[in-house]
């Protein structure tokens, strides 16, 4: 019997639960383009509505996965185990700068495949373009063969990696249908398997920076991807993070590359909340690979590669190898590109920062240049945020906000209102909450 699309899409309006050859015939419809964009479009506003099982969802990710190319890593005989690790995004997050070389220079191996930012949130791989010579869409080859030399390896996707999700998602952004956790679980999980891991750790953060603002959001969809990936035949977990202020001290591109180089080189002031975060995701993913025995034991390999200067070694390795300056973690403020301006946001009267509205930060921070209004948008790598202030810290007349870096006088002025509207001073603060509230593994469910 031939499968007719229009029929699939009324079941699933419905209600139904649809077959595993209903969802590979989908899939393929979106790979070949035999389906319409708005019968695609009315497929994803039905699963928005109704929802998927988790076994839709597994065959959907599956199908996804298998639309495109898939990759093996078998033949180079790596010595350690492939993992990755994946954030829902938020404001000032570059973990993933510091977490790829640190699980390599603890015996892992990382083909890390990154995003653009979008919104308030930034992107990893506009972070890593502000290094001069970067190649973040480097062949198959190279790609491979950065892995296995430097353990780590962040890229953009490839071009035939997951092409129906590619498709998907971009009908998904204009339809109004981007919030649904089970297309959600299976675009990033699609990826992720296209990636050929062995593991995978979920870093969701919830928070007023975060995609998954309320914490029940966060735990639905932790749940429905460590519940498919593991019923996809890949090991996963997930970490609730908290993302109800900045991560770090420095937003911007150019700026959290810094902050990274310098939290990797052992180098100015660790945040703490940036320092629990990765401590946090890298004991989860060498205990997921076998590194390590338990979380004690992957903090404390984490910290001997921090300490040793391994994981600076790796990222260095990793950054010369992808076409960026060989002495870049020496020296990085020769390669960074600055902002012509910088100057201090000071609040509206002395105190203690008592609340942030993150997101509003990142907006700031995309009103200076450092981020896209549209997909096809220019990004100015030099401009955005340092010392920035969180929950907690006195702020005063030598105590500002931040430091805002911009092209003109015009548009730090602009950026300070946003600031000043988006934090909240008092007497005194609330405890914050824990910087991880919630660990979510198959066992869980």
């Amino acid at each position: 019997m031939s499968l007719l699309p229009q029929e699939i899409i009324r079941r699933k309006r419905d209600g139904e639960i649809l077959t595993p050859e209903e969802i590979a015939f989908m899939v393929r419809g979106l790979t070949d383009l035999s389906i319409s964009e708005g019968q695609v479009a009315a497929f994803a506003m039905a699963v928005f509505f109704q929802g998927m099982s988790r076994d839709e969802c597994v065959i959907l990710t599956r199908e996804m996965t298998h639309s495109g190319s898939v990759l093996d890593w078998s033949d180079l005989d790596l010595p350690g185990p492939v993992l990755d690790k994946h954030s829902t995004g938020g404001v000032g997050d570059k973990v993933s700068l510091m977490l790829a070389p640190i699980i390599a220079a603890c015996g892992g191996f990382v083909p890390m495949i990154s995003g653009r930012g979008l919104g308030h949130t930034g992107g990893t791989l506009d972070k890593l373009e502000a290094i001069p010579g970067y190649a973040t869409a480097p062949d198959n080859a190279l790609f491979r063969r950065v892995v296995a030399e430097a353990g780590c390896a962040i890229i953009g996707q490839t071009g035939n990696l997951a092409p129906a999700d590619r498709r998907l998602y971009g009908i998904r952004d204009v339809t109004a249908t981007v919030e649904s956790v089970p297309l959600i679980t299976a675009s990033i999980l699609s990826k992720k398997l296209a990636a050929g891991l062995q593991g995978l750790v979920m870093d969701i953060k919830t928070g007023s920076g975060a995609f998954a603002a309320e914490e029940a959001m966060a735990r639905q969809l932790a749940q429905s991807i460590v519940s498919v990936a593991n019923g996809a035949g890949l090991h996963t977990a997930a970490l609730i993070t908290d993302m109800d202020q900045v991560l770090g001290h420095n937003v911007g591109n150019a700026l959290e590359v810094a902050e990274a180089s310098a939290y990797l080189a052992g180098q100015g002031e660790q945040e703490s909340r940036l320092h629990a975060v990765v401590m946090a995701l890298a004991a989860e993913m060498l205990v997921l690979g076998g590194i390590a025995d338990s979380a004690e034991d992957g903090r404390r390999r984490t910290e001997q590669a921090l300490h040793s200067g391994a994981a600076a070694t790796q990222f260095a390795r990793m950054v010369a190898a992808l076409g960026g300056p060989a002495d870049f973690l020496e020296n990085p403020s020769l390669h960074l590109p600055a902002a012509p301006l910088q100057m201090p946001c000071l609040a509206g009267n002395d105190g203690v920062v008592s609340a942030v509205d993150t997101r509003a930060v990142g907006v700031a921070v995309v009103g200076l240049g450092g981020g896209r209004r549209r997909a096809g948008d220019a990004i100015d790598h030099a401009v955005g945020l340092s010392e920035v202030r969180g929950i907690g810290d006195q702020v005063g007349r030598d105590r500002p906000l931040a430091m805002v870096h911009a092209r003109d006088e015009t548009a730090a002025r602009a950026a300070m209102a946003q600031l000043r509207a988006a934090y909240a001073v008092a007497d005194s603060a609330p405890q914050p909450a824990p910087m991880v509230r919630q660990r979510i593994t198959r066992e869980d469910l």
